[in-house]
């Protein structure tokens, strides 16, 4: 039985900037599924109640025998070098999560040093998770480390420092281990090819499958040192860091397009999560995959004017299947979220729910009759939800309930046809959930209907509670 700590979620991220879509235009199509992944994560880091984020970054600036950190209040990157300068972002840094780390490391021989303020703008390797985790919708403190030239298993000892700090400050904390795996895995690789290289990977991503993260400790060094890798001493940190804890161990998505490997993986999670939830399902079922693709689709046409090509898959996408797809502007007001757009099909029109769904997402954001096209100045601020739907059944007055099912009300020749979603706010009765659909349709009142009802799995973007 594994002890109880106030770390309730750890894992690893990634950090290529082209993952950014302001960054990587086009070209962040290809990671896709990593992008998916990150909406995962960051949905479970929030599901943990994680208030503060430690993260371990290899590229912040490396000293010899200490570890570092980056001074605060704030923490704060923007990707001005990416040629993104317009997309900044900032957190408060938890001060009292980083004495604590900085007491304990003394403590165990080691020190912590603050970085100066000529360098207190966060590297990439930390920048990118912490966009991934601000856009899926996180916020609270962080603490921004760098690692050392110390030995590995001084890194092990230091994640356990880590450990010991946020269990004295007792507020509920996930550590992130930003780091990508091999970056010689092609010929057109950035750090060159190793026909080793796959190895490290295959290793690495074989053990966390498995939940076996000692043959990540115990890897081979020359076997890392050919691969090229920059995460493992942040991998070593956060296992330190989480040894003795109830392991989750899960690769939530592993890839490498460019030659470099992307791996999001979860270590430890002390929020057991429900099998079945109303109106949503698990990541592998398409949880954050949708909507994260419907976010690809818009932004991407917004941009460059051009559509993406729906994945090729074997999941819950390459199913043919009506769908709706929701855009709400996030108000600063607190809950306050704006509907952008809407659209969707009653009936499949694409040969894949994949083609369906991206067609329906750059209608919602250029054709909805109600509101002008959306800007890209709009886009940071946006959240998106889909809605697919079940095959319509006819049904009985009686057997509606605007709370399970939608509705499509039809006239008697069948030329007018309306539709409303289920669990709509402020439709309670099948009364009105009619009325609205009738309306929407053009149906007189008083004409006679046909009435049709589907249900629907809603797939929100990371915790949203959008209705």
């Amino acid at each position: 039985m594994g002890m109880e700590s106030s770390i309730v979620f750890s894992g690893i991220a990634p950090h290529p900037p082209i993952m950014v879509p302001e960054v990587g235009g086009e070209a962040s199509e290809k990671v896709r599924d990593s992008i998916a992944a990150m909406a995962e994560f960051t949905r479970r880091i929030i599901e943990a109640g994680a208030e503060s984020v430690v993260l371990i970054s290899p590229h912040a600036p490396l000293e010899r025998q200490a570890y570092v950190a980056y001074p605060g209040p704030q923490v704060y990157a923007d990707f001005t070098k990416f040629r993104a300068p317009t997309m900044q972002i900032s957190f408060e840094m938890d001060r009292q999560i980083l004495y604590a780390i900085r007491a304990a490391a003394a403590e165990g021989g080691y020190e912590v040093m603050s970085l100066d303020d000529s360098e207190s703008e966060l590297d990439h390797g930390s920048a990118v998770p912490m966009y991934f985790l601000n856009r899926y919708g996180w916020s609270g403190r962080v603490v921004a480390l760098g690692y050392s030239y110390l030995s590995n298993e001084d890194h092990l000892m230091f994640g356990d420092c880590i450990r010991q700090a946020v269990d004295r400050v007792g507020r509920p904390v996930a550590i992130v281990a930003s780091g990508d795996l091999s970056h010689r895995l092609t010929p057109q690789a950035p750090a060159g090819y190793n026909p080793r290289a796959h190895l490290f990977d295959e290793e690495v991503v074989d053990a966390l499958k498995k939940g076996a993260p000692q043959r990540i400790i115990d890897i081979d060094q020359d076997l890392r040192r050919a691969a090229g890798e920059c995460g493992y001493r942040s991998m070593l940190v956060t296992l330190g860091a989480v040894k003795g804890l109830p392991s989750a161990f899960e690769v939530l998505n592993y890839e490498a397009p460019f030659g470099v490997g992307y791996v999001v993986a979860q270590l430890s999670n002390s929020t057991k999560r429900s099998e079945t939830k109303p109106k949503t399902t698990s990541k592998k079922d398409g949880y954050d995959e949708l909507p994260a693709l419907a976010r690809l689709a818009v932004e991407t046409f917004v941009k460059t004017g051009k559509q993406v090509k729906a994945p090729k898959t074997d999941g819950i996408l390459a199913a043919r299947a009506a769908c709706f797809v929701t855009i709400r502007h996030q108000a600063d007001v607190v809950s306050a979220k704006e509907l952008r757009g809407c659209i969707g099909t009653i009936d499949p029109t694409m040969d894949t729910l994949g083609e369906e769904l991206v067609a329906n997402a750059i209608k919602a954001a250029t054709r909805d009759p109600r509101f002008a096209p959306v800007s890209e100045i709009e886009l940071p601020n946006l959240s998106y939800s889909v809605d697919v739907l079940s095959a319509p059944e006819p049904a009985t007055f009686e057997e509606l309930d605007p709370s399970i099912y939608g509705v499509i009300v039809e006239d008697e020749s069948g030329s007018a046809r309306g539709l409303l979603l289920p669990d709509i706010e402020g439709v309670d009765t099948a009364e009105k959930q009619v009325e609205i659909a009738a309306r929407k349709a053009g149906i007189p009142r008083g004409t006679p209907l046909k009435l049709l009802r589907f249900q629907v799995v809603r797939y929100r973007e990371g915790n949203s509670e959008e209705t």
